[in-house]
């Protein structure tokens, strides 16, 4: 269960912390401050009450949403997650072996719904520094890293059969095949 003294002890900090990387991660021209001191607390939650997800969906989500142009780090989601539990606001829910599935809690809900004008304004930012992404290289950089960690991932599971491998190169080849043509 959540103890006071956790929380004095580690969500200030964290908190001015995350939001300092909120800020300072956006790539490109900066576009104003795209999230304010505890947004990303809201941002975190309504992504996890649209689908229950881990953090490293959230932070492909986030990236998405803003063209590209906002990636947070592990070191900021991760935290988040972590406040965000301890507040009863959101709950594992189970998930891949090593990756934590998180959902909303009923408390988590009703926080959503009484800050709901506050969180369609974050998301109305986020769609309008999407707009004005210059590039599709960060999505695609994105991408090229989604496939590494599939593939790190994968080969660490042991066993792999020769099978599997061959399974692994078709897939590899095809899409690089298909990529040239595109």
């Amino acid at each position: 269960m959540f103890h006071h003294h956790h929380r004095a002890r580690y969500e200030e900090p964290m908190r001015h912390h995350w939001e300092r990387h909120a800020r300072g991660r956006m790539r490109g021209r900066r576009l104003g401050r795209l999230l304010e001191h505890g947004d990303l607390r809201y941002v975190v939650l309504a992504l996890i009450a649209e689908q229950p997800r881990h953090g490293y969906e959230l932070i492909k989500e986030l990236e998405d949403r803003t063209g590209g142009a906002y990636r947070p780090s592990a070191g900021v989601i991760y935290p988040t997650l972590s406040l965000l539990e301890d507040e009863g606001l959101v709950s594992q829910a189970g998930g891949e072996v090593g990756r934590k599935l998180y959902e909303p809690t009923d408390a988590g809900r009703r926080v959503l719904e009484e800050g709901r004008a506050h969180v369609d304004a974050i998301f109305a930012r986020m769609a309008e520094v999407a707009e004005s992404s210059e590039s599709s290289r960060p999505r695609i950089a994105r991408a090229m890293t989604n496939l590494g960690m599939a593939l790190q991932t994968r080969l660490a599971r042991r066993p792999i059969t020769p099978e599997e491998i061959d399974r692994i190169v078709a897939i590899l080849d095809d899409t690089a095949s298909a990529i040239e043509r595109s």
